[in-house]
């Protein structure tokens, strides 16, 4: 198994070669583990790796194209010719399959359609019509199904005749042959446990979890996780079985999911992360940056208004802009914090709508206790500044006040945004910490107003 040492001394022997020429670099990759060379093909750019994949056997490709870790394959089968994107994407899964076409331009999948085999485009033309991101995005057609007439034994004889031609196995879905309903699921497990002349419909599952073919990927994902599921069937509005979705699709999903919420929390759209970093032209990237600065820009003039609102006080206690810095910065933070605990408990399905009045009260007490915590090191920082009692009070008491205020405003927000059904990861932390500072600032020379007389 090579090392990484050993990858980054390959793929410099690759780029070289790349430069000179073509010649022997099949050789070098020829006995690479499909999982390092994906990893290798990820850190060329586009023109490299498509030179790569396009000197590879069929049965390599297909084996390289099957890696979850691979990235662009879309981009980089849309270089080579049509006819061999074709006969690797039919040896792909039909999930996987539909996958790297969704992610193709336009152009590039009229010109591959064509060459699929007819079963294989009628069955690409069928998945393409659902949304991505929906579990009907992200099915399998290539399921086992059973006859509910079936025994034990016939239907391990089944399986074993259909195996090499399906996905997966391991969860099979006893069918109605005429109206295509579930009828039940077993898995096989189940199956290699009980009698061989036991009838199927005795072992198996009558009312499965199922969901809905339009159901967001995400959902999909909370119901697997937590009815524990290796798979779960996909079904029309009609009840009708059209394909499932596997556990290994799952943690695809959870990854893009929480890289879309991680993103969205350092205000960035998340399209500005679909391609690899060096892939991504400089002015995309500004384009999807932009919009949430200057959104964040307007917002932070609030923390400026505030601030000529109450220049005279500044002017009358020049040391009260000394501690504006320590004060929002600890209540943005707080603040931050409790934004994204908020938020991951809401995708949890641990809180909801319902609760925001009894997480707002346990974030607020959570504030008070860290506000009682950080108040009187902020007495003893004042005072060590050789600030006056009066003073040095001042900023204990607000550093008190902040943190519940952020700690409460952090809670709510998400919880409302949910509300009004709008993403709460959109909320990032960068707007929850501008309001905290404006109104941090508002409560900070209120107190200096109600202490100092100023």
């Amino acid at each position: 198994m090579p090392t990484s040492k050993d990858l980054q001394q390959l793929l410099e022997r690759i780029q070289l070669r790349l430069d000179e020429s073509f010649v022997g670099i099949g050789s070098e990759v020829v006995d690479l583990p499909p999982e390092d060379l994906a990893e290798l093909l990820n850190q060329l750019n586009l023109a490299e790796a498509a030179a790569i994949v396009s000197m590879l056997p069929l049965a390599r490709c297909i084996e390289l194209c099957d890696q979850p870790t691979m990235r662009r394959r879309g981009a980089i089968l849309g270089q080579l010719e049509p006819a061999r994107v074709a006969a690797i994407l039919e040896g792909l899964s039909a999930d996987e399959r539909t996958d790297v076409i969704q992610k193709m331009g336009i152009h590039h999948r009229h010109r591959i359609m064509p060459k699929f085999s007819p079963e294989v485009r009628a069955e690409l033309e069928d998945l393409l019509q659902y949304p991505d991101h929906t579990a009907g995005g992200i099915m399998t057609t290539e399921f086992v199904r059973l006859d509910p007439k079936m025994t034990v034994g016939d239907a391990l004889r089944h399986i074993r005749a259909v195996a090499i031609e399906k996905e997966s196995i391991y969860a099979c879905y006893i069918m109605d042959p005429e109206t295509d309903r579930l009828l039940g699921a077993v898995s096989l497990r189940d199956l290699v446990m009980a009698e061989l002349d036991r009838p199927l419909l005795k072992v198996s599952r009558r009312k499965p979890v199922t969901v809905n073919v339009l159901d967001d990927q995400e959902v999909v994902a909370q119901k697997i996780g937590k009815y524990n599921l290796l798979a779960v069937p996909v079904v029309e509005q009609d009840g009708s079985v059209v394909g499932f979705v596997t556990v290994d699709d799952v943690i695809d999903v959870l990854i893009e999911e929480q890289t879309e919420d991680l993103l969205r929390m350092a205000a960035v759209e998340p399209g500005a992360m679909d391609k690899p970093y060096f892939d991504n032209p400089i002015s995309r990237v500004v384009r999807k940056r932009i919009g949430w600065l200057l959104l964040l820009f307007v917002a932070g003039t609030l923390t400026s208004a505030v601030l000529h609102r109450f220049e005279n006080e500044l002017a009358a206690v020049v040391a009260l802009a000394f501690f504006i810095p320590l004060l929002i910065g600890t209540g943005g933070n707080a603040g931050a914090q409790t934004v994204m605990t908020v938020i991951r408990s809401l995708a949890l399905g641990e809180v909801g709508v319902r609760h925001a009045w009894r997480v707002a009260m346990r974030e607020a007490t959570t504030g008070m206790l860290v506000g009682l915590m950080v108040a009187p090191i902020a007495f003893g920082q004042a005072l060590l500044w050789q600030a006056p009692l009066a003073l040095a009070l001042t900023v204990s008491v607000t550093m008190f006040a902040i943190c519940v205020w952020s700690t409460t405003v952090g809670a709510l927000i998400p919880i409302l945004a949910q509300r009004f059904g709008v993403d709460p990861a959109v909320l990032s932390a960068p707007l929850i910490t501008t309001l905290v500072d404006a109104t941090g600032l508002i409560i900070y020379f209120s107190i200096a107003k109600a202490i100092l007389g100023v």
